[in-house]
C-alpha cells in the first residue's frame, strides 16, 4: 500500500456525513466473510484461480409477491450453490402479471411471516457459506402504503396557456390543475394537487418586469386575468404530492414513494424496516453484508416544505420570481418534454435563466445529499451493515454521491445491439454498460476502493433469445467500465410445479428451465475468477477528465443516469472509451476533487490516485476554486488540455459578474507552458483515432501501446506490487483482430495468459522482447494478460482459424432433436442450415446432436475441428472422446492424438434458447405476448452452420 493510500485511509475513515466514528457500529463479521474478496498480499493468482464467494457473481433473487415458502427456499439456495453463485440479494417485488400464483398466498413486507421467511432463508444461505443482502424496502423507489401525505415525494410540475390580448379572461383553479399532468410511469390516483404559482408572460420575453404575478389568486376557485395587448403566456405551477407509487412494490411497500427530501420521513422508514429486523435476526450486519437501494427513478421530484427557504439561504436570493421559467415540462422519467411551449426568452435572460437553473440543480442536490443519503448511509453504520446503492439519477451528483458508500453500484444491460459495432457520437449503438458506470467507478478509485458493483444483464429486449456469448459480451463490457463484481439480473422465485416458463419478474431467463442452465456454470466461473483479480488488484488510471457539468446543469438541468436525455458535448462519453482503447486508462474528476486535491511533483492527486493529465472537455463555466486548483497544478508543473477552449466564466447568479473577472483573472495568469487547447473531436473522423493524435501531439505514453488501436477492442489495466494485468476484450460479435502490442512494463517481467475459464496459466509468446506481444482477439473474445516475476509454466497456444484446411466435413448430416417439450425426432440434413430459416427446425428449442462419420488418412496432420458459424452452445465427441464445449466466439476445438486413421465418429451437441420456440409453438402464453410479440422481437439464429472444418 503507498504512503499516498494510507494517508487517505486514515484521513477518510475518521467521520461518515461529520457522524464521528465512536457513534457508529463497525461493519460487522457477517458469518465470518471479513473481507470483500482480499487475498494475501501478493497471492493474486490465488485470488483468481480459487475465488471467494465475495468474488463469486451474486443474484438478485426476486421473492414474487412474496409467495415464498421454506422448502422453496431451500431447493433454490441449493441449484444456486451449486452453480457457483457467491451470494444473493434478498429483493421482494410484486408478483408477476403473467404467471399463476398456484394457491400461494402473499404475505406482507415486515410482517411476521416475511420476517420468519427472512430468518430461514439467512440460516440456510449460511448452511452453504453463501452471502446475504437485502433489498431498502420493495421495488423503487422506495416507499409504502403506511406513508402520511407530508411523507410522500412531491414536485413542482411547469403548464402553460397561450393566451391573447386586450382582454379578460377567466379561468378555473381546476381547470388549470388538470392540465398539468405529467406521464408518470406509475402514476398514483390517489395524490394531492394544488395550484401553487400563477404568472402572466409576454410571448417574448426580455425582462422580469414584464411578468404579472397573479398568486394572489390561486385560492379562489376561479382566475381573472387582464391580458394587455398582444400574445402572452400564462404559467402556473401545480404541486403534486404524492404522485408517483412504487415501482412494482410488493405488498406492504407498494405505496406511494416517500420524499427523499423530508430527513424525518427518511429516518423513520429506516427504522421502521430495522426495528422490525433486528428484534428477529439480531444486528443486520451480522447477518446481511450489505442493504441495497434500487435505482432512484424519482420522475423529476424537486420540492420539499422548506425548498423555497433553503434556496435563499445557500443561494443568497429568491428562488420564486424565476421559478417557471427555469422548468420543463416533463413525461415519463421526469424527461423534458419535446416542442415549443412558452415564452420565446431572449438571450440576456436566458443567461440568467440558465444560472438560476444551476443554483436549482446544486440546491436539490445538496439537499438530497444531507437528507437521504448521509442518513441512510449512517444507519446502515448504525446497524453494522455496508450501504450498497445505485446512487446517481437527477438527484444524485453522478460520481461524488457515490464515494462515500461502502459499495458503489453501476448497471449494465443486455440489448439487441449488443455485439454490433460501437457508433460515435452516441453512447448507446453497441453499448451494454450504462454512460454512469464510469461515473461510479471513478468514485470508487479516488475512495481508495476495490468492490464496485453492477445490477448486470438486466435485459428487457432479448429475454428467451439471451445467449451466454451476448450475456459474456455484456459482462465484459462491464468490466471494461471498471466493475469489479456481479449482481446477475436475475433470479426469479419460482416453484417447480408452475406452469411454463414459471415465474418471471424480468428479464434474462436464469432458471433451470432454459436449455443453457446446465452450461451457466461455465460463465459464473469465468465471472467470479475476474473478479477476483480485479478486487485484488489496483485498477490503473493516468488521465483524468473532466465532465461540463455546470453547462449540462444550467443549460438542460440534471440528466436522467444512467440514460442521460442528453449528452454534453455529444461525444462525452466516447471520450473514456477511446483512452482505454488507445491503451492508458482514465478516471472521471469532478471540480470537488480538483479543488482539494494536490499536485507533488506535477502529479494531480487525490487519495491513492494520480494522474500525469487533466483533460477538460468543453467546459465554459466551472467555479472559480476549481480554476485556482488549475493554476495551482500548472504552477506544479501539471499539464491540462482543454478541449475546443477554456473556461470563462462562473456557474450560478449570485455576484457572478465579478466571478466571471476573477475566473479569467485567473485563467490569464495560468502558465501557458503547461496549458494548452486541442480541437473537438468532429463527425468526420473517428474518436479513437482522434484520441490517437492527441495522445501522440502530447507524447502521452499509455500503459499499452498498441499498433492499430480499434473502436471494437479496450483494455484495461490492474496493478500489484508484483503484477501487471490487461484485460483485453473485443466487443463485436463478428470481427477479429491481430495487435501489435508494446507494453510500458520493466523487462524481466513474464507475460502469462489466465483464463478465467479454467483458472490456469500459460507463458504468453512474445515478438522478440519480453514486454511486445501479438495479440490475436477473435469474435466476443477476451483475454487477461498478466506480467509477473515467474518464468517456468506451460506455453500458451492459441486455437484460432487455421490459414489451411484440410478437410472439410460435408456429407449428410443425421440430427437428433431432443425437444425442450420432451418430444424426440430425427432428421437428415443434406447440408448445414440456419433452424430459423427452415420451415420444420424453426420452432425446435433444446438440444440437437449432430453426428457424421468422416475418413481420414494422415489424422496427426490435423490440429483443430472448427464448427464455423454457430449458434448456441456446442458441446463435441470425437470417437467417444469429449473435447469440451464452446459458449462463445470460436466453436474450435483440439483434435491432435484424438483422431485415427479411416473412419472417425463426430457427434456434437448444440443446444438452443427457447425464444423461437416460444415465438412460433406457444404464441398464446402471457410471456410470450409480454416478452417476445410486444417486443417485437425476430426470430434469432439457432444452429450450427458450418462449415465445419479440419485445420
Amino acid at each position: 500500500m503507498s504512503l499516498n493510500r494510507r494517508k487517505f485511509i486514515k484521513l477518510s475513515s475518521a467521520t461518515v456525513a461529520g457522524l464521528p466514528l465512536a457513534r457508529i457500529t463497525k461493519n460487522a463479521n457477517w458469518y465470518g466473510f471479513t473481507g470483500e474478496g482480499l487475498a494475501p498480499e501478493g497471492d493474486l493468482y490465488s485470488a483468481f484461480k480459487n475465488p471467494v464467494n465475495t468474488s463469486k457473481p451474486f443474484v438478485r433473487w426476486w421473492w414474487n409477491g412474496n409467495r415464498v415458502v421454506k422448502k422453496e427456499i431451500s431447493r433454490e439456495l441449493d441449484m444456486l450453490n451449486a452453480l457457483g453463485v457467491g451470494g444473493v440479494e434478498i429483493n421482494s417485488i410484486r408478483f408477476p402479471d403473467t404467471s399463476d400464483p398456484l394457491n400461494y398466498n402473499e404475505c406482507n413486507w415486515l410482517s411476521d411471516e416475511w420476517l420468519d421467511l427472512i430468518e430461514y432463508a439467512l440460516a440456510e444461505a449460511k448452511k452453504r457459506g453463501m452471502i446475504c443482502d437485502i433489498i431498502m424496502g420493495s421495488g423503487w423507489p422506495f416507499g409504502g402504503e403506511f406513508l402520511s401525505k407530508e411523507e410522500q415525494t412531491q414536485i413542482m410540475a411547469l403548464g402553460t396557456k397561450d393566451v391573447t390580448g386586450p382582454q379578460t379572461i377567466t379561468v378555473t383553479n381546476a381547470e388549470l390543475v388538470k392540465i398539468v399532468d405529467p406521464a408518470f410511469s406509475t402514476k398514483n390516483p390517489k395524490c394531492f394537487k394544488e395550484l401553487a404559482y400563477v404568472r402572466l408572460a409576454p410571448a417574448k420575453l426580455d425582462k422580469l418586469e414584464s411578468v404579472i404575478d397573479l398568486d394572489a389568486q390561486i385560492t379562489k376557485d376561479t382566475l381573472i386575468v387582464n391580458v394587455p395587448e398582444g400574445n402572452h403566456v400564462l404559467y402556473f405551477l401545480v404541486k403534486i404530492t404524492g404522485y408517483m407509487n412504487v415501482i412494482l412494490g410488493a405488498p406492504g411497500a407498494s405505496g406511494p414513494v416517500l420524499n427523499h427530501y423530508n430527513k424525518e420521513a427518511v429516518q423513520k422508514y429506516l427504522d421502521k424496516m430495522s426495528d422490525a429486523l433486528t428484534p428477529k435476526i439480531g444486528l443486520l450486519g451480522n447477518k446481511f453484508r450489505s442493504v441495497f437501494t434500487d435505482s432512484m427513478e424519482l420522475q423529476g421530484t424537486n420540492w420539499c416544505s422548506d425548498m423555497r427557504e433553503q434556496f435563499k439561504q445557500r443561494r443568497k436570493y429568491d428562488l420564486m420570481p424565476y421559478f417557471p421559467f427555469i422548468l420543463f415540462k416533463i413525461g415519463s422519467q421526469g424527461r423534458p418534454i419535446k416542442g415549443k411551449y412558452g415564452s420565446t426568452v431572449g438571450d440576456e435572460l436566458n443567461a440568467v435563466l440558465e444560472r438560476v437553473r444551476y443554483d436549482f440543480e446544486i440546491t436539490k442536490h445538496e439537499l438530497f445529499q444531507e437528507r437521504f443519503m448521509e442518513t441512510f448511509v449512517v444507519w446502515c453504520k448504525t446497524h453494522g451493515v455496508k450501504s450498497r446503492m445505485q446512487a446517481y439519477g437527477r438527484e444524485f451528483h453522478p460520481s461524488d454521491s457515490s464515494m462515500q458508500l461502502d459499495i458503489p453500484e453501476g448497471e449494465t444491460w443486455l440489448r439487441n445491439y449488443v455485439g454490433q459495432n460501437l457508433k460515435d457520437f452516441n453512447y448507446v449503438q453497441g453499448r451494454a454498460y450504462s454512460s454512469v458506470n464510469k461515473f461510479v467507478s471513478s468514485a470508487v478509485r479516488l475512495t481508495g476502493k476495490k468492490v464496485m458493483s453492477a445490477e448486470e444483464i438486466t435485459n428487457t429486449e432479448v429475454v428467451f433469445n439471451d445467449t451466454l456469448e451476448r450475456i459474456k459480451q455484456t459482462s465484459d463490457q462491464s468490466n471494461l467500465s471498471g466493475v469489479s463484481h456481479s449482481i446477475l439480473h436475475g433470479f426469479n422465485y419460482s416453484p417447480q410445479e408452475a406452469p411454463f416458463p414459471g415465474w418471471v419478474r424480468y428479464g434474462t431467463f436464469f432458471n433451470e428451465r432454459n436449455p443453457w442452465w446446465p452450461y451457466l456454470k461455465e460463465f459464473v466461473s469465468y465471472k467470479g475468477r475476474l473478479s477476483g483479480l480485479f478486487q485484488n488488484a489496483e485498477m490503473q488510471s493516468d488521465i483524468a477528465v473532466m465532465h461540463p457539468l455546470p453547462d449540462l446543469w444550467s443549460k438542460f438541468s440534471a440528466p436522467w443516469d444512467p440514460f442521460p436525455e442528453k449528452s454534453y458535448p455529444e461525444y462525452m462519453h466516447n471520450i473514456w472509451e477511446a483512452i482505454h482503447q488507445n491503451g492508458s486508462g482514465c478516471d472521471y474528476i469532478s471540480e470537488s476533487i480538483m479543488q482539494k486535491a494536490t499536485f507533488p511533483n506535477g502529479k494531480l492527486t487525490y487519495g491513492p490516485r494520480q494522474y500525469k493529465t487533466l483533460i477538460v472537455v468543453e467546459a465554459d463555466t466551472l467555479h472559480l476554486d476549481t480554476v485556482k486548483a488549475f493554476k495551482r497544478y500548472a504552477d506544479a508543473g501539471g499539464q491540462i488540455i482543454f478541449i475546443a477552449r477554456r473556461p470563462s466564466k462562473a456557474p450560478g447568479f449570485y455576484n457572478y459578474a465579478d466571478l466571471d473577472r476573477q475566473i479569467a483573472a485567473v485563467m490569464n495568469s495560468i502558465n501557458s507552458k503547461n496549458v494548452s487547447v486541442y480541437p473537438a473531436p468532429t463527425p468526420d473522423i473517428k474518436i479513437v483515432d482522434w484520441y490517437q493524435g492527441l495522445q501522440k501531439h502530447y507524447i502521452l505514453k499509455p500503459f499499452v501501446t498498441l499498433d492499430q488501436p480499434q473502436i471494437t477492442v479496450a483494455q484495461v489495466h490492474y496493478k500489484t506490487t508484483d503484477s501487471d494485468a490487461y484485460f483485453f476484450s473485443n466487443y463485436s460479435n463478428t470481427d477479429r483482430f491481430e495487435l501489435n502490442a508494446e507494453f510500458d512494463l520493466a523487462p524481466n517481467k513474464t507475460a502469462w495468459l489466465w483464463n478465467p475459464e479454467t483458472g490456469e496459466r500459460y507463458i504468453y509468446p512474445t515478438e522478440g522482447k519480453k514486454n511486445k506481444l501479438k495479440i490475436k482477439l477473435g469474435p466476443a473474445d477476451t483475454q487477461l494478460i498478466v506480467f509477473d516475476n515467474n518464468t517456468q509454466g506451460e506455453k500458451f497456444v492459441q486455437l484460432s482459424p487455421g490459414t489451411k484446411v484440410l478437410q472439410t466435413i460435408d456429407s449428410p448430416w443425421n440430427v437428433v432433436l431432443n425437444h425442450y417439450d420432451g418430444t424426440r425426432k430425427t432428421r437428415k440434413l443434406e447440408r448445414l442450415v440456419d433452424f430459423k430459416d427452415d420451415s420444420k427446425l424453426v420452432g425446435f428449442a433444446g438440444n440437437a446432436v449432430y453426428e457424421n462419420t468422416f475418413t481420414i488418412n494422415n489424422p496427426t496432420e490435423a490440429q483443430t475441428l472448427n464448427l464455423g458459424k454457430v449458434a448456441g452452445v456446442s458441446e463435441v465427441t470425437v470417437n467417444g472422446k469429449n473435447l469440451g464445449n464452446r459458449w462463445y466466439g470460436d466453436h474450435i476445438y483440439p483434435v491432435k492424438g484424438v483422431l485415427k486413421q479411416g473412419n472417425n465418429v463426430l457427434s456434437i451437441k448444440l443446444t438452443t434458447t427457447l425464444g423461437n420456440w416460444m415465438e412460433t409453438s406457444l404464441k398464446d402464453n402471457k410471456d410470450t405476448v409480454k416478452w417476445l410479440t410486444n417486443k417485437k422481437q425476430p426470430l434469432y439464429p439457432q444452429g450450427v452452420m458450418g462449415p465445419v472444418e479440419l485445420g
